[in-house]
């Protein structure tokens, strides 16, 4: 894509580039150099969203071609359950993960950020 929708603040970005161990490898860490939960199931992760990357192409073909509009639509419906699974798949292993690390960690402040985090998260989710 082009251009960066505006789902999230600078605050946001910034937190996740500096949550990023290594960002330039793409190997999610925390600042501690543990990776993040989903680590093992990268590969997994990885080949659904390039599965999905082949469907928007796809959809950008029929375009080019052409193609009857609904569907297009069809396909464009199909990409966005797609990625609806994987941000579900996320939010499901933050839940469980940071936010329960969170919790359990003693420090009310954090907790109550990653809440406030997911909480967030799931509220652009909603208005997607």
């Amino acid at each position: 894509m082009a251009t960066e929708t505006n789902t999230g603040t600078e605050a946001e970005t910034a937190h996740a580039q500096a949550q990023s161990g290594d960002a330039q490898s793409g190997d999610a860490q925390h600042g501690d150099g543990q990776h993040y939960w989903y680590h093992s199931d990268k590969a997994a992760l990885t080949r659904r969203l390039k599965r999905i990357e082949g469907q928007v192409r796809g959809i950008q073909r029929m375009v080019e071609d052409d193609e009857y509009c609904i569907d297009i639509l069809t396909q464009i419906s199909a990409s966005t359950k797609g990625l609806q699974a994987v941000a579900l798949n996320l939010l499901q292993g933050h839940l469980a993960h940071c936010v329960a690390e969170a919790q359990t960690s003693g420090d009310a402040a954090a907790a109550e950020a990653k809440v406030k985090e997911a909480a967030d998260a799931v509220a652009r989710l909603l208005r997607t």
